[in-house]
């Protein structure tokens, strides 16, 4: 059974190339979501039902329970599938994804679910000061800033605000759910994340009644910061069941 892992925003399968060298196993995959990293196929809208609709899919074609893994939107949309279909999932682990309707959204976020605000962010945004962004506000090494912030496209930008915008109320809509998760889970967080506080990843381990919740010494990219450390409690997550 392999173990798949899942970038949130702004990221791509790259995100989690640091954490790769240091596991163990050789059937780890690092998928691309549709519009980061990869093409959308004809009529997708980007909505969040739509990318777990898409991920449903691959894993389906997988042919039996995976290990999933997810960070940022990463960890909201596989902790959803973990919900719905839980055949599909041999244990659970994610982080810095908040599935709360008592979490209120990051200030970037509202600025893209905004129709006129968002657009405009988008069509002036560039890699350099976004990436110095990333550094001052996030923690980000300054070489893993520029290589995210360089990947940051057309699609990309395109597809981040349709998500986004899916998702105003997405606390309220998939948190009920998280009850019917089975699937052994592990939560990892950076405790210093100001954009996903640490109390909604205490909150996410309470929902999912998970083994544990590791508070980790860093911001919101736990997976670019403390790769190491994500890699050691992963495999012992997988190890134990």
């Amino acid at each position: 059974m392999p173990a798949i892992l899942v970038h949130g925003v702004p990221d791509t399968h790259r995100v989690w190339d640091g954490v790769r060298r240091h596991l163990t196993r050789g059937d780890v995959e690092a998928w691309d979501l549709p519009g980061f990293g990869a093409p959308r196929p004809a009529g997708f809208g980007s909505t969040k039902e739509e990318y777990v609709d898409r991920l449903i899919e691959r894993l389906e074609r997988i042919g039996e329970p995976v290990d999933l893994v997810g960070h940022d939107w990463g960890c909201i949309l596989t902790a959803r599938i973990a919900s719905l279909r839980p055949d599909l999932v041999r244990t659970w682990a994610g982080g810095n994804g908040p599935i709360s309707a008592e979490y209120v959204w990051h200030p970037a976020a509202k600025v893209w679910q905004d129709q006129v605000e968002g657009d405009r962010f988008m069509a002036e945004l560039k890699a350099e000061p976004f990436a110095e962004g990333m550094v001052a506000g996030f923690d980000v090494p300054e070489g893993l800033a520029e290589e995210t912030a360089g990947r940051v496209d057309g699609p990309m930008k395109d597809s981040i605000l349709r998500l986004y915008r899916s998702a105003v109320t997405m606390g309220a809509e998939w948190e009920p759910a998280l009850a019917q998760v089975s699937a052994p889970s592990l939560v990892f967080w950076g405790a210093s994340d100001p954009a996903c506080p640490i109390e909604f990843g205490r909150e996410l381990g309470a929902s999912l009644r998970a083994r544990k919740v590791a508070e980790l010494d860093c911001n919101h990219w736990t997976v670019l910061q403390k790769p190491a450390e994500v890699a050691a409690l992963l495999e012992a997550h997988w190890s134990a069941t």
